[in-house]
């Protein structure tokens, strides 16, 4: 035992981008281990909180995810749900081309506009196990996420499981790093 006493960190995460890309299903998936076939909007915002332990710095996490409503309806309320953020998961679905435009379009401004923090962000093209469907190609996503200084880009399936954790980890890791937390 080092000694070193425990840290306890908390961060804000937001997850932005057009309605059915999959928000809530990766938030389920991440913090519940869990997928629900029937979609359900969010109405305004869902918060999830989920504990994870660092071991390599020897901290508690706290992850107070916001799952933010990507319906028009939602646009005027959205940006008081930006305070204290420090890190973004911009979210698109694979099989829709219009959401992905609309991360550059409308979800980064947004971020950019309401957000006090100089934050980072991830992309992520949500919906790979709907390959037969793809509208949006793996180089199509790295291209736009190099584009708008995304930290990191990942392909997920919230149904299947498939880099969500990695996706959650990346960004934790990533803001941590900006904060001086981890070197």
């Amino acid at each position: 035992m080092s000694g070193e006493q425990e840290k306890y960190i908390v961060l804000k995460f937001v997850l932005l981008g057009d309605a059915a890309v999959g928000k809530t299903s990766l938030v389920d998936r991440y913090a519940h281990h869990k997928f629900k076939e029937n979609y359900i909007p969010t109405l305004g915002v869902n918060i999830v909180v989920k504990e994870l332990k660092l071991e390599e710095i020897n901290a508690q996490i706290r992850l107070v995810l916001w799952d933010i409503a990507g319906q028009e309806k939602y646009d005027i309320s959205r940006k008081m749900f930006f305070q204290g953020v420090v890190g973004a998961l911009l979210v698109y679905d694979t099989t829709r081309e219009d959401t992905f435009t609309n991360i550059e379009s409308k979800w980064l401004k947004d971020l950019e506009e309401y957000s006090e923090n100089d934050l980072s962000c991830i992309l992520i093209g949500n919906k790979t196990d709907l390959n037969d469907s793809r509208l949006v190609s793996t180089e199509d996503g790295k291209n736009l996420a190099e584009k708008i200084k995304a930290a990191d880009f990942v392909e997920t399936s919230a149904k299947y499981g498939e880099n969500v954790e990695e996706a959650f980890k990346k960004l934790v890791i990533k803001v941590l790093m900006k904060s001086g937390v981890i070197s």
